[in-house]
């Protein structure tokens, strides 16, 4: 009754087309639901990125030795999905996180249940970016997920120590620059492996960034499930 009367004041949107949803027991219009397409196909065996079918690993894993046992994420990263997430992330659309979190689970759930991570977590933000946006657009997945999946969450395992610059406009090697020593944990990881969830994978630096401060402090294994993948 709750939802209902909630859906009546502040009626769900379509996440892709942003229309009021006419049946408010759905996440996504019929129309765009038709529309959506996973990454199919081969992908690199690290991260999870669309390689071609003679290859193993895409050129980024191929040079650099990520450091996350593996990854993968659900859809490719364009202008409509951009529009989306950043609606959700700054403009106040947090129901499309319902959507979100149940796309990354029916189209990744065999993946979580191979992996059988021990924890759930999300990429934290910095306090004060957090206060600012009014909530972390990554926890929200990762507990839906966690419902999902039946995988414990924790969200006040790994915090972001400093304000780093945006990553938007950094190429690869400036991001892990910003991201160096960023992350720090507030609780016991070791022998454990983690599920590792964000919004966005573009060139990785988050997610190195993240494992790399779990596997200072004993983690096992950490493996990722990003929304979308960046085109590079």
């Amino acid at each position: 009754m709750k939802e209902k009367i909630l859906n009546m004041i502040y009626p769900r949107h379509c996440p892709m087309c942003h229309e009021i949803l006419k049946n408010q027991n759905r996440l996504i219009c019929p129309e765009c639901e038709k529309e959506l397409h996973p990454i199919s196909g081969a992908r690199c065996m690290k991260c999870g990125r669309p390689v071609d079918k003679e290859e193993e690993y895409c050129k980024e894993c191929g040079k650099h030795h990520a450091k996350f046992t593996q990854g993968k994420s659900v859809f490719l990263y364009n202008e409509k999905w951009k529009h989306s997430i950043e609606k959700y992330k700054y403009y106040g659309y947090r129901e499309y996180g319902d959507f979100y979190a149940k796309a990354m689970f029916a189209f990744a759930g065999d993946s979580i249940a191979r992996w059988n991570p021990d924890v759930i977590l999300p990429v934290p933000l910095h306090r004060k970016k957090q206060k600012i946006r009014g909530f972390n657009q990554s926890a929200y997945l990762a507990e839906r997920i966690s419902r999902f999946s039946g995988i414990p969450y924790e969200e006040n395992t790994i915090y972001k120590r400093c304000m780093t610059k945006s990553q938007k406009k950094l190429n690869a090697q400036e991001r892990r620059k910003n991201l160096k020593g960023a992350f720090g944990l507030l609780r016991e990881v070791r022998g454990k492996s983690f599920l590792v969830i964000d919004d966005v994978y573009t060139t990785g630096s988050t997610i190195e960034a993240v494992t790399e401060c779990l596997l200072e402090g004993g983690a096992e294994k950490v493996y990722f499930l990003t929304l979308c993948m960046g085109i590079q």
